[in-house]
């Protein structure tokens, strides 16, 4: 019985299994079909061109159809004839991609926080040269230093918009900047259409030289010069009068070596090159043009009539703020808007005199000593360090940075000793140093005179012996220091003696700091300058 059940079975698992074959042909026909199927697409691809143009006129009637020697008429096709010309018509046509070149704007950088716009002091470049990213490209004077702009892209300087000796608002356009020589032309017509543009500013100084010139025919020739200070400078630096003495002496600018800062072409230079004597009778000139308009003034007086200010004395010279003393004069304008009250003390200094002579040749100066008993005394009344800036709440600065006034040619910056209280005294008279060399030659870093906590300002040099000082705005406190004089004083006993006094006055935000605060700071200094010991630690 079990003998014929497997006789039985074995012809059904036979009959089952020869039934998968025609599946798996099948799937064999159908694997076959595709890879004939893309390989044909790749061979009629659009990348081999010349190939499909020649093999076209023997294709495009041409049915072809895919085929195996697996099929037979049992199974269907996956791929039935395909014309190979309706493959041609419905493929997409290629797209053609193309990099457009870019003309860039270098900007006015804002290089303050209080920065509204900046003066070009020089072109440290000149209009055709290559530039490279992070390279120096105009030097531009800020409400506090000169420093260096740099290109943050490599190109060519293609036209120069702000000259020198302009200003320009931050943000705005100074120069253009192309990628390759095909785009200066069209970088130079957009310079022209941004100076276009800023020219309607430049004709309301213009009637004072067009009134000036009027008395004299022959101080007509300013006028001209004009449009040659709108266009900048091409190839060299000059400045304006420089150019247009140049254009009336026939002088080539271009053979002139400058003797001003940066190399720029002054006046003397150009009238050392034509061989004229110095400038005595420039002055003359200047002194026509600006003594001229005193009668003139007279009808615009009238005009001016409404205006709250004064009319101008006749042979006055009216000279434009430079834009550090902009800075300073928006500056002290802004703090009288804050309520501030002053405390005078007196501090005997015979000790800090003594250690004076004695640290004096190893480069220590007295306004580093003072900047270090200043900041010791603030790390025991951080009240004093404080700040307000919103009229609401007031800040606690957790670094003491004294920021010292120091008076340079044309202004006033205060260089910022950072964390003061935790430098010691070499170290620090080392970095006072290094600050007022670069404050003098305008090359101070934003950090380095606008992070201050609290300001010092020492007129004892002069032999002033008292002074008050106005107090910075975002400072809690500033310090006025005058001279260490000889002074008689009596002791408990009734007894007469000199010593050397100085006077301390500080001018401190009455929102945030009260007399008593102010009095107590005042106590802990005097102990630090007169047992001056731990200034040396």
């Amino acid at each position: 019985m079990q003998t014929q059940l497997g006789n039985a079975a074995f012809p059904r698992l036979l009959r089952r299994s020869l039934s998968y074959i025609p599946s798996i042909l099948y799937s064999l026909h159908s694997l076959l079909n595709l890879f004939h199927f893309f390989r044909f697409l790749s061979n009629s691809s659009p990348q081999s061109q010349k190939h499909k143009e020649m093999a076209s006129p023997f294709l495009s009637n041409t049915t072809i159809s895919f085929s195996s020697s697996l099929s037979s008429s049992s199974l269907p096709r996956i791929a039935p004839s395909i014309p190979f010309s309706s493959i041609r018509s419905n493929s997409t046509p290629r797209r053609i991609l193309t990099v457009r070149s870019k003309i860039r704007e270098i900007f006015m950088p804002a290089l303050s926080s209080t920065m509204t716009e900046g003066k070009i002091v020089s072109w440290v470049k000149s209009e055709g040269d290559v530039l490279s990213k992070g390279e120096s490209v105009v030097v531009v004077e800020s409400d506090k230093a000169d420093m260096d702009v740099e290109t943050f892209y490599d190109g060519i300087l293609a036209a120069i918009v702000v000259g020198e000796g302009e200003t320009a608002p931050v943000g705005a356009a100074i120069g253009i900047l192309a990628e390759t020589e095909d785009e200066i032309a069209e970088a130079k017509a957009k310079a022209a259409s941004k100076s276009g543009a800023s020219t309607p500013s430049a004709p309301p100084p213009a009637p004072a030289p067009g009134a000036a010139s009027t008395p004299g025919p022959p101080k007509s020739t300013p006028a001209p010069a004009a449009p040659t200070v709108a266009e900048g400078p091409r190839k060299t630096v000059a400045t304006p009068f420089a150019k247009k003495l140049a254009k009336q002496h026939k002088v080539d600018i271009e053979s002139v070596v400058g003797t001003g800062p940066y190399g720029r072409i002054t006046p003397e230079d150009i009238e050392a090159a034509a061989g004229l004597s110095p400038s005595k009778k420039n002055v003359g000139l200047a002194v026509v043009v600006e003594t001229k308009p005193a009668a003139p003034a007279k009808a615009p007086a009238a005009s001016a009539a409404p205006s709250s200010l004064p009319p101008p004395v006749p042979g006055s010279t009216v000279v434009p703020f430079t834009t550090m003393q902009a800075a300073v004069s928006k500056n002290m304008v802004e703090s009288l808007s804050v309520p501030t009250f002053r405390v005078g003390y007196p501090v005997t200094t015979d000790a800090l005199d003594a250690l004076y002579e004695k640290v004096k040749p190893k480069g220590v100066t007295m306004t580093a000593l003072l900047a270090k008993a200043a900041a010791m005394a603030l790390a025991q009344h951080p009240l004093v360090n404080s700040s307000c800036k919103d009229g609401k709440s007031f800040t606690y600065n957790s670094n003491i940075n004294i920021a010292v006034a120091v008076a340079i040619n044309g202004g006033l910056i205060t260089p910022v000793l950072q964390d003061a209280d935790k430098l010691d005294l070499y170290l620090l008279s080392q970095k006072w140093k290094e600050l007022v060399e670069k404050a003098r030659a305008k090359q101070l870093q934003p950090q380095e005179y606008n992070s201050g906590t609290f300001t010092l300002s020492n007129l004892g040099m002069f032999g002033v012996d008292r002074f008050d000082a106005i107090l910075p705005p975002g400072q809690g406190a500033i310090m006025a220091v005058g001279a260490s004089k000889p002074t008689v004083v009596a002791d408990a006993d009734g007894f007469f003696s000199v010593k050397n006094k100085m006077l301390v006055n500080v001018t401190a935000d009455h929102r945030i700091i009260y007399g008593a605060d102010l009095a107590a700071f005042l106590q802990t200094f005097s102990k630090i300058v007169e047992n001056p010991e731990s200034l040396t630690l």
